[in-house]
């Protein structure tokens, strides 16, 4: 508990160095997509198969330089199926990674690199501390209530074959939590941003539904490659992949919302 503790003090300042300048933000969200690109390769290794790592490496990077100059959709597209194209020939490039390794690299462009893409987008948009604001609320919240609800309340288990921890409890937990985070980020954005109470709780709510798939979603990856965490780089968190997963669902969700309405 005291490595989870101070692993996450020392994320949380990380954060709030990084987030005041677009360039920070970009060189903070492309980092991250390499290390969790990283994790995911190392680990589909023990599947006896061998992803190529450079191509989502050339992929964020290329996005994230698009994002910094402000491109148009069109490039995004154009750099998006280029990497895609590049997945599927490397398995003839490379004789080590054959064809079942193309298909890992393809999948690994997908998820996590493209949701990757879609947040550094979301990071220099004139919106960017209002959705990670509120996605972090409510995925945090969600996180905590999520846990403490299964714990108190746990009977059912919500996904056996995917994550045997979780339960329907506490998903309903989490989600009610929805309702604090929904009024928190009403209460700090009210101050500058013209936001609707119903807007935040919804939102906050979807965050936490979304958020609470993605945990699944990864938990899915993990039992299929037969693994705790994709690694032991932040103490008592496992890997960056592993902090990552709710957000990658979340983010874009709450982006989605407020760009809807018009915020």
């Amino acid at each position: 508990m005291k490595d989870r503790v101070k692993s996450a003090v020392i994320l949380v300042a990380v954060t709030a160095v990084c987030m005041p300048w677009a360039i920070t933000r970009i060189l903070y969200f492309a980092v991250a997509g390499g290390l969790c690109a990283y994790e995911y390769s190392k680990n589909v290794e023990k599947l006896n198969a061998r992803c190529t790592l450079w191509v989502m490496i050339v992929y964020l990077t290329a996005q994230a330089v698009l994002a910094y100059l402000h491109m148009g959709l069109f490039l995004y597209v154009v750099c998006f199926i280029f990497c895609l194209y590049l997945s599927l020939f490397s398995g003839v490039l490379h004789k080590e990674v054959s064809g079942i390794g193309a298909l890992y690299t393809l999948a690994g462009m997908n998820y996590p690199c493209v949701l990757f893409g879609i947040i550094l987008v979301i990071s220099v948009s004139d919106i960017w501390w209002q959705t990670l604001l509120t996605a972090c609320l409510a995925t945090w919240i969600c996180d905590s209530a999520a846990l403490f609800g299964g714990m108190r309340f746990g009977r059912h288990k919500l996904a056996p074959l995917v994550s045997p921890k979780k339960t329907v409890e506490g998903a309903l937990c989490g989600l009610l939590s929805s309702i604090l985070s929904g009024l928190l980020a009403y209460w700090i954005l009210g101050m500058s941003t013209p936001v609707s109470l119903r807007l935040c709780l919804l939102t906050a709510f979807l965050a936490c539904v979304m958020g609470q798939i993605g945990d699944l979603a990864e938990s899915l990856l993990k039992r299929m490659i037969g693994v705790k965490d994709f690694s032991n780089l932040i103490p008592g968190h496992g890997g960056v992949f592993d902090r990552a997963d709710s957000l990658l669902f979340s983010i874009p969700t709450v982006y989605l919302c407020f760009l809807v309405n018009g915020i």
